[in-house]
C-alpha cells in the first residue's frame, strides 16, 4: 500500500522513517516533506492546504492510507476532506481536534467531566481580564492563547505586572494573531511535567511509551516557551502506579467525554501532564503526535507503526499489541539562533553524514531544505532532531550528543541538559 504524510518538520520524518520500514508499505510520500524526508520516500510539491488538490493528488497516485502530522491540518478539517474518498486517514475530524484547536473548549470539557486540571477562568475581551488578574492574590499565572500558536502561545508569568503584559501582548497587541483574541488565565501549576501519547479509535486506548519534553528555551528550563528543545523516553518519573492513575483519571475520562458530546476521538491523544503534589492534571491536550516526542518514542517502537495506525483508523485498535524496547531514546533539537524569536534562514549545514554514522543514531530534520545545488540549509526555527537509543538513558544522552558535536551551521544553538532530569528521578 502506498502511504502519504502530510507535512514538513521533524515528527512528519519520523513517521515517515517509521512507516517505511513496515512489510506493508509500498512506498511513502510525505508533502511537502524536507530535506531529510527524502530518505524515507517521495517528497511531493504540492499546496498541502488546498484538501480538494490534495484528495485528487492522492487518488490519482493510488494513495492508500494519509496520515497528515500538524494539528493545523485536523483542526482545518483534513480528516473530513477525505472522507467519502475511499482513503482511510488517521487522526481526529474537524469537531474532535477542537480539543487541541481551543483550549478554552478543551479546559471546559475537563470541568464538566471532572478531569483534573488547573483553574482557570476564560475571556474574550481585555479588560474583564486585567480586572481578574487585580482581584486575584500576587502571584504566578500562566497566560494562554486560545488558539494555535505552534507551541507558543503560552507564557508563564511570575507576577501580576508580567500577567497583565502578557494579556496586553495578546488580547491588545495581537502577538498571536486570532489564536490570542480570546485568552485561558489559570492558576501556576508545579512539579514534573511529562508527555502521554495514546493511541485510540474511541473505543481502545493504547498508551505509547512515556516522554518527558523540554519546552523552555535555555537550559535549567530559563527562557521563553518553544515548541520543544528536545525529549527523551522512558520518563523515570511516571511509574507504573502513576501511569494507571493517569489512564484511569484522565484518558479513559477524556474519551468517553468526547464520546458522549458527540466528538468521538479517533487518532493520537496528547496528554500534557503535571505530575502534581495532589496527582497528575492536564496542562493541554493535543490530537496529534508531539514533537520532538515522536523521535525519541517512535525510535523505542518494535512494532508496525502502520498496522497500529491503520487499526486505529479502522476501529481495530483493540487487535493490536504494541512492543518496545528496552532501551532509551534521548532526542537534541538544534535550533537556529533567536528561535524562537526571529531567526535567518539558508545557513548552510555541515557534518550530517559523519553524525549519522554514530551506532544507533538517527538525525530527522525539521526546519531544512535541500538548494539546487545539493546543500542542506537551515529552514526553520528548530532544524533538526538528534536521536540516540542507548541501553540507559545516560548512554542514550551520550550518543546523541557525541553526534551533535559533528554537526554545525552559522547561529547554531541546543540546549547542554535534555535528558538530564531522568538522571536524578
Amino acid at each position: 500500500m502506498n502511504v502519504l504524510v502530510v507535512g514538513s518538520g521533524g515528527r512528519e520524518h519520523t513517521l515517515a522513517w517509521k512507516l517505511s520500514q513496515s512489510p506493508k508499505v509500498d512506498k511513502v510520500y510525505i508533502a511537502p516533506g524536507n530535506s531529510g524526508c527524502a530518505q524515507a520516500g517521495e517528497c511531493v510539491d504540492i499546496d498541502v492546504d488546498n484538501f480538494r488538490l490534495l484528495v485528487r493528488w492522492a487518488r490519482e497516485h493510488d494513495i492508500g492510507f494519509v496520515v497528515p502530522g500538524a494539528e493545523a491540518y485536523y483542526v482545518a478539517g483534513i480528516v473530513d476532506a477525505f472522507k467519502g474518498s475511499g482513503i482511510s486517514t488517521f487522526g481526529p475530524d474537524q469537531a474532535a481536534a477542537e480539543l487541541e484547536g481551543s483550549k478554552i473548549f478543551a479546559k471546559n470539557l475537563m470541568r464538566r467531566h471532572g478531569i483534573p486540571t488547573a483553574d482557570y477562568a476564560e475571556f474574550e475581551q481585555i479588560e474583564p481580564a486585567l480586572r481578574y488578574l487585580d482581584s486575584r492574590p500576587e502571584g504566578p499565572v500562566v497566560v494562554k492563547a486560545d488558539g494555535l500558536c505552534a507551541g507558543k502561545g503560552v507564557i508563564v508569568c511570575r507576577n501580576l505586572g508580567e500577567a497583565k503584559d502578557a494579556v496586553r501582548r495578546m488580547m491588545d497587541g495581537g502577538e498571536f494573531g486570532e489564536a490570542g483574541r480570546r485568552v485561558v488565565i489559570e492558576e501556576l501549576l508545579r512539579g514534573q511535567e511529562v508527555t502521554i501519547l495514546a493511541l485510540t479509535d474511541g473505543k481502545t486506548i493504547a498508551p505509547l511509551a512515556s516522554s518527558q519534553d523540554h519546552k523552555a528555551a535555555f537550559d535549567g528550563d530559563a527562557g521563553p516557551n518553544t515548541g520543544g528543545m528536545g525529549a527523551y523516553s522512558p520518563a523515570p518519573v511516571l511509574t507504573d502506579e502513576l501511569m494507571d492513575e493517569v489512564v484511569g483519571r484522565i484518558l479513559v475520562p477524556t474519551v468517553h467525554a468526547m464520546n458522549e458530546e458527540g466528538r468521538r476521538f479517533r487518532g493520537l491523544l496528547y496528554a500534557g501532564l503535571m505530575l502534581t503534589a495532589g496527582g497528575p492534571k492536564v496542562l493541554e491536550y493535543n490530537v496529534r503526535f508531539g514533537d520532538p516526542e515522536t523521535q525519541p518514542v517512535l525510535m523505542r517502537l518494535e512494532s508496525d507503526l502502520f498496522d497500529l495506525l491503520m487499526a486505529t483508523a479502522q476501529g481495530k485498535l483493540v487487535d493490536r499489541e504494541m512492543k518496545w524496547t528496552d532501551d532509551a531514546a534521548v532526542c537534541v533539537v538544534l535550533a537556529s539562533g533567536g528561535y524562537p524569536g526571529p531567526y535567518e534562514k539558508g545557513k548552510v549545514v555541515s557534518g550530517l553524514d559523519k553524525a549519522a554514522k554514530h551506532p544507533d543514531t538517527v538525525v530527522f530534520h525539521a526546519g531544512a531544505k535541500l538548494t539546487p545545488r545539493g546543500d542542506v540549509v537551515t529552514d526553520g526555527g528548530r532544524v533538526f532532531g538528534v536521536t540516540a537509543l542507548g541501553s540507559t538513558i545516560a548512554e542514550a544522552i551520550g550518543r546523541a550528543y557525541a553526534a551533535v558535536g559533528d554537526v554545525s551551521f552559522e547561529g547554531m544553538r541546543y540546549r547542554t541538559d535534555i535528558g538530564k532530569k531522568a538522571l536524578v528521578s
